[in-house]
């Protein structure tokens, strides 16, 4: 099955889907959305967006769409296409994605961007408001962890490259959950997420923001069959040294064990 015959699983139409592969400029008119947050003087401010009004998004781009004019079209972006939880097509959209991008940042705002990937489904929906990830034993690095640990704030994007070729943007507040602690709210979440594997934890995300991300530039891709040996701490089969960055790393034997009361030591 090649990419131009896969069937459309989403909401998007395969009219659209010529039209935009097409790269034609006329756009279809949409059927009206449903009822939505509005943004209005009724809303107080987000104390989480300092300094950004009622509207959603950051002080900066709030700064930037006055200086280059583009105000208009970002006030009807934020009031047509963003809201403050998942609505059903987003729910049924995350039900069906297989990977997706995660941003972070630490206490300090130095990022990391990272990839998590598994069966469809693996990003649970636990109501409109939360959603939830796994995390399984990987590197021992725990840099989103890691940084979550410090800054709560978190970005995903989730991208259908080979039906819909539409994305979503989910962003809101982390934390980490053990995986019994979750259990015990959650139930019904799936035992075997990965192949066998079982998630240590998992990232649960208060959702502040949902919102699409368009598919004009959005690449069409082709799913294949795929075998791997997997829950194995192989190097060779994991990618291995592929950058070749063992030879220009820099030795870290001689550095002294860290532990909790010397980092905390090295905070003061």
């Amino acid at each position: 099955m090649t990419p131009d015959t896969l069937v459309p699983t989403g909401t998007a139409s395969p009219d659209l889907l010529d039209l935009e592969l097409a790269e034609t400029t006329v756009y279809p008119r949409r059927a009206p959305l449903p009822p939505r947050r509005q943004v209005s003087s009724d809303v107080p401010p987000d104390p989480l967006r300092a300094e950004s009004g009622r509207l959603p998004g950051s002080r900066g781009e709030h700064l930037l769409q006055c200086a280059y004019g583009t105000g208009d079209r970002a006030r009807r972006f934020y009031e047509q296409q963003v809201l403050d939880r998942l609505n059903q097509a987003m729910v049924e959209f995350v039900g069906r994605m297989d990977m997706a991008f995660v941003a972070t940042a630490d206490g300090s705002g130095e990022c990391d961007a990272t990839l998590r990937c598994g069966p469809p489904g693996f990003i649970q929906v636990l109501d409109e408001r939360h959603l939830a990830y796994p995390e399984y034993r990987g590197n021992g690095v725990m840099a989103s962890l890691g940084n979550i640990s410090e800054n709560p704030h978190i970005g995903i994007l989730l991208v259908d490259f080979v039906t819909d070729l539409i994305g979503l943007h989910v962003n809101g507040l982390a934390r980490i959950v053990e995986d019994a602690d979750l259990r015990v709210v959650h139930p019904h979440l799936p035992t075997d997420l990965e192949r066998g594997r079982a998630p240590e934890r998992w990232v649960v995300v208060e959702i502040e923001e949902a919102y699409i991300h368009c598919r004009k530039h959005i690449p069409r891709m082709a799913p294949v069959v795929r075998n791997r040996a997997w829950g194995t701490d192989d190097a060779r089969r994991k990618g291995g040294d592929y950058f070749g960055a063992k030879a220009d790393s820099k030795p870290w034997s001689h550095a002294p064990e860290r532990t909790p009361a010397t980092i905390r030591s090295e905070a003061m």
